[in-house]
């Protein structure tokens, strides 16, 4: 669940809705920009699915009683997280193996460096994964096409959670501090260099250099969870009572 809190309620996002939103970039995504473009539909369907594990998880959210807010994507417990990571990783690698590959490594680089034993199991055991689906499509590691797929992943996913953790119309220096300096995958079409977001608007988001084909406008899927419904019904009731509202956003 991605969470926002403001002061009398929680904006709620789910996993699944903010993937679809990363699919819609990758599926748009200008061709002369997109490097081993026959696996364009693989790729694509990576960004879509991508956070598919998520999806039981976040139709009953958790409360974190220490923090008082339901926990978040960032916060949720390690242990059954990785465990639905796993069982989606699982799920993409069943419907494309070079689509599994992509999240397998995407999910992996989160625990590279976790101190947590659950998290380092996680990452030995999609390491493994990695290896196995590399022999399996004929890929080497330091494929370039690889490591480019990677990256347009990646971006479609870090520019979806762009319009999930930022308030419509923000202003620059108060975005969410994971975006201030840009988003953090280069490529060449862009010199190298970060590429930055920044809302125009209460409805637009304006790209320093788009690497879309052209303008594209998507809805977002969230939930306006009052706090004071959830200390009467408690979270999971609130969440499921609350009537689900869309944001547009156009992308230029």
């Amino acid at each position: 669940m991605i969470i926002c809190e403001y002061k009398q309620n929680f904006i709620m996002i789910s996993q699944h809705d903010h993937a679809k939103i990363s699919g819609e970039i990758a599926q748009n995504w200008n061709d002369d920009f997109f490097y081993g473009i026959d696996r364009k539909e693989e790729v694509v369907l990576a960004a879509y699915k991508h956070d598919r594990g998520w999806i039981d998880l976040d139709a009953a959210p958790l409360w974190n009683d220490q923090q008082q807010i339901p926990y978040s994507f960032v916060d949720f417990p390690i242990e059954e997280k990785t465990t639905h990571y796993k069982t989606g990783i699982d799920e993409v690698e069943k419907m494309n193996k070079y689509a599994g590959l992509l999240c397998s490594i995407h999910f992996a680089s989160f625990f590279d460096k976790e101190p947590n034993s659950i998290g380092q199991q996680f990452f030995k055991q999609e390491i493994k994964r990695k290896h196995y689906l590399l022999k399996e499509l004929a890929i080497d590691e330091k494929d370039k096409n690889l490591k480019y797929h990677l990256n347009i992943l990646r971006f479609c996913d870090n520019l979806s959670l762009y319009i999930c953790l930022n308030k419509p119309g923000v202003k620059k220096l108060d975005e969410h501090p994971f975006f201030r300096n840009g988003f953090p995958q280069l490529f060449p079409f862009a010199n190298n260099q970060p590429i930055h977001a920044q809302w125009t608007n209460q409805v637009t988001v304006s790209l320093s250099l788009s690497p879309l084909k052209k303008e594209l406008q998507v809805q977002l899927v969230l939930k306006e969870v009052k706090k004071e419904d959830i200390k009467v019904k408690g979270l999971v009731k609130a969440y499921t009572d609350t009537p689900s509202s869309i944001r547009t956003v156009t992308f230029i």
